[in-house]
């Protein structure tokens, strides 16, 4: 039942963001109009700070996404004021494929979480019937480029799990993480989810090797 309910899932997420402008991107410029980037992702996309997301090997679909809602409006991030603001879709889509074909760095789980995590993670929860991330992120949490899913595998904890309770908070407030389309899933998944749940799977989540 939750592998299938994670299955239409994927594809209603599939018809929202795949609305939006694809433009084709030139990693090697991309480099060069990413040198603002830097001081919070890290050169090759792979942030040190467990608060910053890694951008490497997100794919090329989501990550001009994500700059593009930012830079519209739709996904508010404080710290990205000013940064995407003037830049264009073509622009956007070069540094989308420069931190795309940069190799993400894999983290360590909390043991004590990775019970939990993993549960969470590959099989849902049933009684409250939140899909398995698998589903639309893979088991092995490398995602699915094409379909605009960012690889999860690696990524900090510490961001996951802020950016579930974003989506959480989303699912009823406004001010909480919305872009994710008119069909709400991340935001019905994580509004079923408790504090220690979304805290586990983030864990979890860091603890798993991205495979290029």
């Amino acid at each position: 039942m939750f592998q299938s309910l994670a299955k239409v899932a994927c594809v209603l997420a599939v018809t929202v963001i795949g609305t939006n402008v694809q433009a084709a991107g030139d990693a090697e410029a991309g480099q060069a109009k990413a040198a603002t980037c830097v001081a919070c992702h890290g050169v090759d996309g792979n942030s040190a700070v467990p608060t910053f997301p890694k951008l490497s090997g997100l794919g090329h679909k989501y990550l001009l996404k994500q700059m593009q809602d930012i830079r519209d409006g739709r996904r508010p991030v404080a710290l990205m004021a000013g940064q995407v603001d003037n830049m264009t879709d073509q622009d956007l889509s070069d540094i989308a494929a420069f931190y795309d074909a940069q190799p993400r760095t894999g983290g360590t789980a909390d043991p004590d979480k990775v019970s939990l995590g993993r549960k969470v993670y590959l099989g849902g929860i049933a009684e409250r019937q939140v899909p398995a991330c698998s589903g639309c992120h893979s088991p092995t949490g490398n995602g699915n480029g094409p379909a605009g899913y960012p690889g999860l595998a690696g990524q900090h904890a510490d961001y996951v799990a802020a950016q579930l309770k974003m989506f959480r908070k989303g699912y009823e407030d406004p001010a909480g993480r919305t872009n994710g389309g008119d069909a709400k899933i991340m935001r019905t998944t994580a509004f079923r989810m408790s504090d220690m749940e979304i805290e586990a799977v983030a864990s979890y989540i860091e603890g798993l090797q991205p495979t290029p």
